[in-house]
C-alpha cells in the first residue's frame, strides 16, 4: 500500500505548529492547542492540528497520527503518535482510562456550597451536543470528579477530572452542577461572557510504550491568565 503524498505546508504553517510543541520523544508529540484550532476537520478541508502534523512527516510519507481529540474551543494539551505501534499502545491508555487528564475551567452562575465533589451524569448525544440521559436508554455513563481551587463574586476556577470520556463532558457536566464553563456557546452564557471557552488541558500523565511514566503540563493561555485575573481569582 502506497503512502499518501505529503501535502505542501507553508514556511509559515510549520513555523506555527512547531511553536506548539511542548515535548518529544521517540513515542509522542505533545501540542500545547490554541483554542480556535480544529483538531480534525472533516474532509480535512480548512486548517487543523491534524493536518498540520504533515510538518513532521518523513520523506517516506509517514507522518505523526492523533491519539485523541479535545473540542476546537478548548485548549492544551493534545499528543500525537510517532509510530503505528506508539499509536496502538497510547491509544489503549486511553480507550482503558489509565491516562490521568485534568482541565482547568473558569465558570460562573451557582457555585456548590463545597469545595470538591464528583458527578455522575450519563450523557446522551443529541445533534451537536449532549443532554443528561439514562444509560438504559442510550445515554453513556459519564464521570468527573471537581475541586474548587478559588472562588470570587464574579465566577470560580475549577479543576476538572474526567473519569470517562465523552463528547463535550466536563462542559455538560458543569453546566448541570449549576455553573457552566465562561464562553461556553452551547451549555453557558457564549460570547457574552467571555472572548472564548474558558476550558484548558492542563495535565496529562500517562504510560509510555516503555512502560515509563509521563507527566506532561501546559501552561494557560494568555486569554485564560486574563480572565482568571479580571475574575479576581
Amino acid at each position: 500500500m502506497k503512502n499518501r503524498p505529503i501535502p505542501n505546508l507553508s514556511d509559515d504553517q510549520k513555523a506555527y505548529v512547531r511553536g506548539l510543541l511542548l515535548y518529544e520523544d521517540d513515542y509522542v508529540l505533545a501540542f500545547n492547542k490554541p483554542s480556535g484550532l480544529a483538531v480534525q476537520t472533516r474532509g480535512n478541508r480548512g486548517t487543523s492540528l491534524d493536518h498540520l502534523l504533515w510538518s513532521f512527516a518523513r520523506s517516506n510519507g509517514k507522518r505523526p497520527h492523533l491519539v485523541h481529540r479535545i473540542d476546537a474551543g478548548t485548549s492544551g494539551l493534545i499528543l500525537a503518535a510517532k509510530t503505528k505501534p506508539a499509536m496502538a499502545a497510547l491509544s489503549a491508555e486511553f480507550a482503558e482510562r489509565r491516562v490521568r487528564k485534568t482541565y482547568l475551567a473558569l465558570v460562573a452562575g451557582t457555585l456548590p456550597p463545597g469545595d470538591q465533589g464528583r458527578i455522575e451524569v450519563a450523557l446522551k448525544k443529541s445533534g451537536r451536543s449532549v443532554t443528561p440521559g439514562l444509560v438504559d436508554q442510550g445515554a453513556d455513563a459519564a464521570i468527573t470528579d471537581w475541586t474548587l481551587l478559588k472562588r470570587s463574586h464574579d465566577g470560580a476556577l475549577i479543576e476538572a477530572r474526567p473519569l470517562t470520556g465523552r463528547m463535550h463532558q466536563i462542559r455538560a457536566h458543569l453546566a448541570h452542577l449549576g455553573c457552566p464553563i465562561l464562553g461556553d456557546v452551547i451549555y453557558g452564557t457564549g460570547t457574552q461572557s467571555a472572548e472564548r471557552l474558558m476550558l484548558h488541558a492542563a495535565r496529562l500523565e500517562i504510560t509510555r510504550p516503555d512502560g515509563q511514566a509521563l507527566a506532561l503540563e501546559a501552561p494557560v493561555p494568555e486569554a485564560f491568565a486574563a480572565k482568571q485575573l479580571e475574575l479576581g481569582l
